[in-house]
């Protein structure tokens, strides 16, 4: 190998930022040599590597502006501790063909039983896929939405809240909302209905949304019709996964002996 011109090719790939490229250059030349391979075969599997790194950070970067309190992968949920409907309907959505549909899932039941897992889960998949996901809690979502209308930059905001693939809002009803704050986040959902995904977890029942919402039941009832309409509506309700692994983790209680 000619060290001059590895030299200037190292040089000049990494000015042009290709780092995966000069790391593999030599490599990628040495193994070429001992099969005997073409010139166009090294280049190919130099740019091969330099595309594979560009693929992972990538990935990475999704993961990371996704905004995960935690990566909870599907493979790591205990499919059959789901609530039934969770468990019937999970193969149909990791196809995440709701996401190319721009249909939303509302994952509805009682607290413990899957579904903040389930929807990041979701999230991380689509992330690995290629698509832009943004997780949030309902009511820090409330309080930047307010902020920035305060601050005169909701619309700035509200642009980047249209464009991403899927957006997770996670424990609605864990907290109600005056009128003010009910219409603020009524505006601010509307701007994807119909277009792009959106996944909501809940531990209320539908019926008792209109008591988040100021017990404005008029909104309330606009709400659920944008985000209900062609969703994927998912029974939750069971026993809790996270009480099973406490007393798991507590063990049979021993009787004691006087």
């Amino acid at each position: 190998m000619n060290k001059k011109i590895i030299d200037q090719i190292i040089q000049i790939s990494n000015d042009l930022r290709l780092p995966s490229f000069s790391k593999h250059l030599q490599t990628a030349i040495t193994e070429g040599l001992k099969q005997n391979a073409s010139h166009e075969e090294v280049i190919l599997a130099i740019l091969t590597k330099e595309a594979e790194q560009r693929n992972m950070n990538r990935e990475k970067a999704r993961l990371r502006n996704a905004n995960f309190p935690q990566l909870k992968y599907l493979q790591d949920l205990d499919r059959e501790e789901l609530p039934e409907d969770g468990k019937d309907k999970l193969p149909e959505l990791e196809s995440l063909d709701f996401i190319t549909q721009g249909q939303n899932i509302i994952l509805g039941g009682s607290p413990g039983t899957g579904k903040t897992h389930m929807a990041i889960g979701l999230g991380i998949k689509a992330c690995m896929e290629g698509r832009s996901v943004m997780f949030t809690q309902v009511a820090k979502l409330l309080t930047q939405i307010r902020e920035c209308h305060s601050s005169r930059t909701l619309r700035v905001l509200e642009s980047k809240f249209e464009k991403y693939d899927l957006v997770i809002c996670d424990e609605l009803g864990y907290i109600s909302f005056d009128k003010q704050g009910a219409e603020m986040l009524f505006n601010h959902l509307s701007l994807r209905s119909g277009l792009k995904s959106t996944i909501i977890t809940s531990n209320q029942s539908f019926d008792k949304w209109q008591h988040i919402f100021g017990k404005d039941t008029i909104l309330t009832a606009a709400l659920l019709d944008r985000l209900t309409h062609k969703a994927y509506l998912v029974n939750m309700n069971g026993k809790s996964y996270r009480m099973k692994e406490t007393k798991k983790m507590i063990g049979p209680k021993k009787v004691l002996v006087q």
